[in-house]
C-alpha cells in the first residue's frame, strides 16, 4: 500500500507534469509561429468583418500602387521583408508601419498606408515583422524583439532617403507596443514622432488578461512558467516586453490613440502609458471604436488629430521651397 507521503509525491509529480505541459501549449498558441492562433483571432472582443482592415477600395487602391519589396537583415541574422510606396512628390517624411499580432503589412495597414501616401504626402515602408507575413522568424516578440528590427528600418529609410529624412514609426495592437518600446531607445533625430494605436501596457499584461478572458485560468502559474519557456526558446521574458517602461525612457513625441469600446487590448492600458510617458505626449480617445478600428470608427476624428500632431513636429520641406520659387506679385 502506497503511504501517504508517496501520494503526495505522485499527485506533485502530476501536477508539475501537468503545468510543464500547459506551459509548453500557452507558448506554442501565443508565441510561437506555428502554433493555432485561431482562439485569439476568434476572440469576441475582435471585429468579425471578413476583412475589417482592408475594405474594397482600400485594396483597389493597393493594386493601383508601385510598391517595392524590400528587405534587412535583423541583429540577429533574420531577413525582414516589408513595402516601400514613395511619396507621389520627392519628400522627405516618412512614416513606418507596424501591424498587429497575427498580422501583415498589406492585411492591417493598408488604409493607414493611403492616408499617409494620398493625405498627407508621405513615402510610406509597410515591413512585415518577424515571425509573420514574408519575414523570417519562428516566434512572435510581442514588440520586445521588434523593437530592435524597427532600429534597423529606421537606418534603411535614412540610407535611402537621407540624412535630412523625417521619420513617423505608427503602430496598431503590436505594432503600437513595439513603436512604443522603440521610443524608449536611443533613436536618430530623424525620428520625429510616434503614433500608437491601442498598445498594450506589456506582454505579460496582456497574455493574463487573455489567458483569463479566453481560457478561464489564472496568470499564476500559468503565465510565469510559459515566460520561462519563453526565454529559454526565443529569449525573452514576458516582463521584459514592456511599454510603460519604455515610454518612461523616452524622448521622442508620442500621440497615443485607443478605441474606448476596447475590451481586446483593455481601454484602462491607455492611461497607464500615457501616465508613464515622460516626453511630449498627446492622447486621442475614439467614442465607440473596438479593437484596431479606430479609425475606421471615426476617420475625421482620427485623421485630424494624426495631421495636427504631426504638424507639430514634422514639416512639409517640399511645400515650402515649392512656395519659395513661386515669383512675388507685384502690385500697380
Amino acid at each position: 500500500m502506497p503511504t501517504a507521503a508517496t501520494t503526495i509525491l505522485v499527485i506533485l509529480g502530476a501536477l508539475v507534469i501537468t503545468l510543464i505541459a500547459a506551459s509548453l501549449h500557452f507558448y506554442q498558441v501565443a508565441v510561437s509561429r506555428k502554433g493555432n492562433k485561431k482562439a485569439m483571432s476568434s476572440s469576441p472582443d475582435l471585429e468579425q468583418d471578413d476583412n475589417p482592415f482592408t475594405p474594397p477600395e482600400v485594396m483597389a487602391w493597393v493594386r493601383e500602387q508601385p510598391l517595392e519589396d524590400v528587405s534587412i537583415v535583423s541583429h540577429d541574422g533574420l531577413t525582414l521583408r516589408g513595402y516601400y510606396l514613395p511619396a507621389s512628390r520627392p519628400s522627405d517624411r516618412t512614416v513606418i508601419l507596424a501591424h498587429g499580432y497575427t498580422g501583415d503589412a498589406i492585411g492591417n495597414m493598408s488604409a493607414l498606408a493611403k492616408l499617409y501616401h494620398e493625405s498627407l504626402g508621405y513615402n510610406v515602408l509597410m515591413p512585415d515583422a518577424r515571425g509573420h507575413g514574408r519575414s523570417d522568424g519562428e516566434y512572435i516578440g510581442f514588440g520586445w524583439h521588434e523593437r530592435k528590427d524597427y532600429g534597423k528600418w529606421i537606418d534603411y529609410v535614412i540610407g535611402r532617403v537621407g540624412a535630412g529624412s523625417q521619420i513617423v514609426l505608427h503602430g496598431i495592437s503590436m505594432g503600437g507596443a513595439t513603436v512604443l518600446m522603440a521610443s524608449g531607445e536611443k533613436l536618430p533625430d530623424q525620428v520625429r514622432g510616434i503614433v500608437s494605436d491601442c498598445a498594450y501596457t506589456s506582454a505579460k499584461d496582456i497574455l493574463s488578461y487573455q489567458l483569463k478572458r479566453l481560457f478561464k485560468l489564472p496568470a499564476v502559474p500559468f503565465v510565469p512558467l510559459t515566460s520561462l519557456v519563453c526565454r529559454l526558446r526565443a529569449g525573452y521574458l514576458f516582463g521584459e516586453a514592456s511599454a510603460e517602461k519604455q515610454v518612461a525612457r523616452s524622448t521622442k513625441p508620442i500621440l497615443f490613440i485607443h478605441g474606448e469600446a476596447d475590451t481586446f487590448v483593455p481601454f484602462e492600458m491607455v492611461h497607464r502609458l500615457y501616465d508613464s510617458c515622460v516626453s511630449i505626449k498627446e492622447k486621442l480617445v475614439i467614442p465607440n471604436a473596438g479593437h484596431a478600428v479606430a479609425y475606421f470608427t471615426d476617420r475625421e476624428l482620427y485623421a485630424g488629430a494624426l495631421r495636427s500632431f504631426l504638424g507639430r513636429f514634422v514639416h512639409d520641406r517640399s511645400a515650402a521651397a515649392e512656395e519659395s520659387r513661386v515669383p512675388a506679385q507685384v502690385n500697380g
